[in-house]
């Protein structure tokens, strides 16, 4: 179980089979950076096309396509001092007829301070300047190499991951990928040191950041959509368009996994899932749109309550 310091020298703005920029085994630590969305680095700097550019992939030894990727996102932190978001609303989510009256889609900076924990709205333009809010560092696009030798670009998101910008995806979150070609060939980027629901303007407040994760492996275990673990709840989730389709695949795969892990079958999970499941959203912007299924984890079954039920 290694630790690997790897600095980027490049980076990609589609997930995919890329050669590989590190190998690392199960049980390795990984800590890295990754740029903004727009290309930028540590000193603020464009060192790399804009569109959420992407650290690796790193390839997992021993991995195949079948596997469980598991991530552990051990520490996400902003490592500037500044960054940006859009400051109008994106057309999709108002009425169409409001369209009309919405102004230029501009830019504003953030004063970011980790040791304060906070970010400061800089405009000075608005009636909010100086408003500050705290941080919730997160990753909004990462995951692995989708199958079939496909490039998906890192504005959207499928099976695979990809730029899904669920404000759940902290410091301290569990992920599962499905892994689809041999090492996974697992990628990170697009930090946000806070994001809202949906991302509804666009970007959340865009950033570079350091990152460090955890991999691990479970063989022959086969997850079709990316799912997740915190400290309360597991949560599954669904990148697709219109939104009821992500829905779909985030709740269908919710339906698999209380039934492959937890023993339930469907009339029970979903009398669960009737009455406790809680919905997120994570991205109604992009392409795709995501949609989290989230059940508590004080809710779910142990494995004695299974064989005495």
């Amino acid at each position: 179980m290694a630790i690997h310091h790897f600095q980027p020298t490049h980076y990609h703005t589609a997930i995919g089979s890329h050669p590989p920029v590190l190998h690392i085994a199960s049980g390795d630590t990984v800590v890295t950076t990754t740029v903004d969305a727009a290309g930028k680095d540590t000193t603020n700097t464009a060192v790399t096309p804009r569109g959420n550019p992407q650290t690796g992939p790193f390839y997992i030894d021993g991995t195949d396509p079948g596997d469980t990727l598991v991530v552990v996102l051990d520490r996400i932190t902003p490592n500037r001092s500044v960054g940006f978001t859009r400051s109008v609303v994106a057309p999709n989510v108002v009425d169409p007829a409001f369209v009309r009256e919405l102004p230029d889609r501009g830019l504003v900076d953030w004063r970011v301070d980790n040791k304060s924990g906070t970010a400061t709205l800089l405009e000075e333009g608005t009636r909010l300047g100086g408003l500050t809010i705290p941080l919730a560092p997160m990753l909004g696009c990462f995951g692995v190499a989708p199958s079939k030798g496909q490039a998906i670009s890192t504005e959207t998101s499928a099976e695979h991951g990809g730029n899904m910008d669920y404000r759940g995806f902290i410091a301290g979150v569990t992920v599962f990928f499905p892994v689809f070609v041999p090492g996974a060939l697992l990628h990170v980027g697009d930090g946000h040191a806070t994001q809202g629901d949906g991302e509804i303007v666009g970007t959340g407040i865009e950033i570079s950041m350091e990152v460090q994760f955890t991999v691990r492996l479970i063989k022959a275990k086969r997850i079709r959509w990316p799912r997740g673990e915190n400290d309360k709840y597991i949560f599954t989730v669904g990148n697709a368009r219109p939104l009821d389709q992500a829905v779909q695949h985030a709740t269908t795969e919710m339906l698999r996994w209380l039934g492959e892990d937890y023993g339930l079958d469907t009339v029970s999970a979903s009398i669960l899932l009737g009455q406790c499941v809680e919905y997120d959203l994570g991205n109604i912007f992009d392409p795709a749109y995501t949609m989290v299924c989230k059940l508590p984890k004080v809710l779910l079954p142990t494995p004695e309550t299974i064989e005495g039920s």
